[in-house]
């Protein structure tokens, strides 16, 4: 795994060692002596993750990252706390500061290395999506996530075993659920039902990395936070665990203060993941959507159209194209204002989906131009949808906001209808011809389907 690390210590020797260790494991290593230069590297070298001392002369560890977590480009930079303090209080001073992870020295390296990878595997995923939004939409998402709002948890663990404080708190401030058996705990967590899975390690009867695996085999598992409650294990058995599929490990007994500490940073994590997949449904409808009528755009049209085309090449299967342009609107506009031509557009919209199939596509690609793509429908079928279509609008009159009160308006429609006739067809052709018919529909008074032929 290749990634951008920074080491922050003022002891050079530090520094030294664990620079040769993360390098013969082929990461890429930036160094600082103290906390303005470490300040200075997050935002010059953009790390991956930040291996942070605690003790330096300026400015401490804690502070250092404290800056670091409450800077909206950085707050879900993962950051490691690699410090000689082991009291309870200073880990927990570390957690409440933003640390990710707290590590004591002497270091294990193999714990160290599973740690940053399993930190580094996150830092990528929310690169990943982040990368997938637009930036104004990414600002408001990076906003800071409230991780003591009561979250869903799931909870299998060895009923003989002295966890009751750790269970009265969780159930005091969570959400929590007690399993028998990991059968009805996996059916939640394929619903989508829980934001966190506490497991005890070993289960009597079961396999815990076994249950943590298949968590992570669900697609609503994923990413979700699954922490272990483990006796004095066997080391490897505990970075095993890391490796596979544990979010983190707490050896009991717990101290509640750490366990806290450890399952917000958890929520944290999984609800700004969960915040950037919305954001990114939310990018990918902006780009594809138009925002007013709730109908596809332009965009949307090309790529898809362009795919259907080919279809009906390929496979021989019909498809029609509909454009269709509202009569006289620059009239209503003039006459009742652009509020009344919004509301005139959007009961337009409204009416085109209740009377077109499910699989048919929709779009607004102009201010009061739409076009339909009706694939399986061949000129005859198409030319009924289109007539279904302009009685619809026709019908009933529109009713628009005018003097404090709503007002009938009279709203029809033109459409141009093409067919795919030839192999030589395109979107581009098809939209050219129903244009054309659009455009004589126009020529012969308006509120009538004209089809336009290949020549």
């Amino acid at each position: 795994m290749s990634a951008r690390v920074l080491i922050v210590d003022d002891v050079p020797a530090n520094v030294r060692l664990l620079q040769a260790l993360l390098e013969r494991e082929y990461f890429e290593v930036h160094t600082a002596m103290n906390g303005a230069e470490a300040l200075d590297a997050v935002q010059r070298v953009k790390p991956d993750i930040v291996l942070l001392d605690v003790m330096m002369p300026d400015m401490s560890g804690f502070e250092v990252c404290r800056r670091i977590k409450s800077n909206p480009l950085t707050r879900y930079l993962p950051v490691i706390m690699i410090t000689a303090l082991d009291q309870p209080e200073d880990r927990i001073e570390g957690f409440n500061a933003g640390a990710d992870d707290y590590l004591v020295k002497p270091i294990d390296e193999l714990a160290l290395l599973t740690r940053l990878r399993t930190l580094v595997r996150f830092k990528f995923l929310l690169d990943e999506l982040e990368n997938s939004i637009g930036e104004e939409l990414l600002l408001d998402t990076r906003l800071d996530v409230d991780s003591d709002v009561p979250a869903r948890v799931g909870a299998l663990l060895n009923a003989s075993k002295g966890n009751g404080p750790l269970m009265d708190w969780l159930r005091a401030h969570h959400r929590t659920r007690d399993y028998a058996d990991p059968v009805h705990l996996l059916e939640d967590v394929r619903a989508g039902r829980l934001d966190a899975v506490l497991l005890d390690m070993p289960l009597p009867g079961h396999d815990s990395l076994r249950i943590c695996s298949q968590i992570r085999s669900l697609e609503k598992g994923r990413q979700l936070p699954v922490m272990l409650l483990v006796e004095q294990a066997r080391r490897e058995e505990l970075l095993q665990a890391m490796e596979v599929c544990a979010s983190d490990y707490l050896v009991q007994p717990v101290p509640l203060e750490e366990f806290r500490a450890r399952l917000n940073i958890q929520l944290r994590r999984w609800r700004y993941i969960q915040r950037l997949r919305e954001s990114v449904r939310q990018s990918v409808t902006f780009a594809m959507v138009d925002p007013l009528t709730g109908l596809y755009n332009r965009r949307y049209l090309t790529t898809h159209g362009r795919a259907l085309v080919e279809e009906a090449a390929q496979r021989g299967r019909p498809l029609s194209v509909l454009v269709m342009d509202l009569d006289y609107f620059k009239k209503v506009n003039d006459t009742w204002g652009h509020d009344a031509g919004d509301e005139v557009l959007r009961e337009l919209a409204e009416r085109l989906r209740k009377q077109v199939r499910r699989l048919d596509v929709i779009c607004r690609v102009g201010g009061e131009e739409f076009v339909v793509l009706l694939p399986g429908a061949d000129a005859r079928v198409a030319h009924q949808v289109a007539e279904r279509l302009r009685r619809a609008i026709c019908r009933e009159p529109f009713l628009i906001s005018a003097g404090g009160g709503k007002r009938p308006l009279e709203v029809t429609i033109s459409i141009g209808l093409s067919s795919y006739e030839r192999a030589e067809d395109t979107l581009e052709t098809l939209l050219k011809r129903a244009d054309e018919a659009l455009y004589a529909a126009k020529q012969q008074g308006r509120n009538c389907v004209v089809r336009q032929r290949a020549a």
